[in-house]
């Protein structure tokens, strides 16, 4: 297995380069430089990934891994340019622990797809949705003894062999040992998972003083109607068309809305039910 990893000339490059040097892999963007002279440090932005996705291409790598400027967030792309989220390294990851620890408790937050909670109990894990939070997703693995756990950002979370926490470099290293030890390519894997439609997680301004009550105002129409409400962290909701959410940000001033289907006329239905709710609240919001 051959990976080029780009730490995003963050705080993790020196790290990165050294480890890379051992591991007989590459390196991009690895001097630290707080002014990030090639692009942000955010693997969950596609056009941070340009770049890897280039030079994967150009060294006919197997796989592109990238971290965030604190090194505590991952994200990889395939040889084909196609960008991993982290609800997709979640899957590979959950069915390699769940091959050591049969049956073992995995964690997501409210925002992974669907196809995440699914994969995890069709192989035999406990699938548990929790708030979005890294601090909140540590306390609940240590409420419910999870082995793993992950956010849609890329936080991933090993207590299999590990510590418990997220830590982008110790997560590279596992996905490089899946791969190692797979039969297939991570193309291979990445075709392998059920398709799905969905949006990214998009942020709407709000006044600070309002978030909450809009999503309290969400909830309360929601009530009496035939949909399947969680409200773990804001509303996620499930119907026939798919699942859709609407949260209020831990740190901004904001709405953060998603939506995901197996269809994608479906998609655009969840999408203009949230403009609707969002719009019963005053908010204009593009989806």
């Amino acid at each position: 297995i051959k990976a080029v990893i780009d730490p995003g000339n963050g705080s993790a490059s020196e790290v990165t380069k050294r480890l890379a040097a051992k591991l007989g892999h590459a390196t991009i963007n690895d001097t630290i430089d707080g002014h990030f002279p090639n692009h942000h440090p955010d693997p969950t932005v596609a056009k941070n990934l340009e770049q890897l996705i280039t030079e994967v291409q150009k060294q006919g790598a197997d796989v592109g891994i990238a971290f965030d400027g604190d090194g505590d967030r991952i994200g990889a792309v395939d040889k084909r340019g196609r960008i991993l989220y982290g609800d997709q390294l979640m899957v590979l990851f959950a069915r390699d622990v769940l091959k050591t620890n049969p049956g073992a408790t995995i964690i997501a937050d409210v925002k992974a797809s669907k196809a995440l909670f699914d994969d995890i109990a069709a192989h035999g894990g406990k699938p548990v949705m929790c708030k979005t939070g890294h601090s909140l997703v540590k306390t609940k693995m240590k409420e419910v003894s999870a082995k793993l756990a992950g956010e849609m950002s890329g936080h991933i979370f090993f207590a299999d062999r590990y510590f418990g926490y997220d830590d982008g470099i110790y997560s590279a290293v596992r996905l490089i040992n899946i791969l190692a030890h797979s039969e297939k390519t991570l193309e291979q894997l990445l075709d392998d998972m059920p398709l799905v439609y969905n949006t990214p997680e998009i942020r709407i301004d709000v006044p600070e003083e309002r978030k909450f009550a809009i999503i309290d105002d969400i909830k309360s129409r929601l009530a009496g109607h035939d949909f399947e409400v969680n409200d773990v962290d804001g509303v996620r909701v499930s119907s026939k068309d798919g699942w859709w959410l609407a949260r209020a940000s831990n740190t901004q001033a904001a709405i953060s809305v998603r939506a995901e289907s197996t269809d994608e006329a479906a998609l655009e239905t969840l999408k203009h039910t949230i403009r609707e709710q969002l719009e019963a609240c005053g908010v204009e919001a593009v989806i």
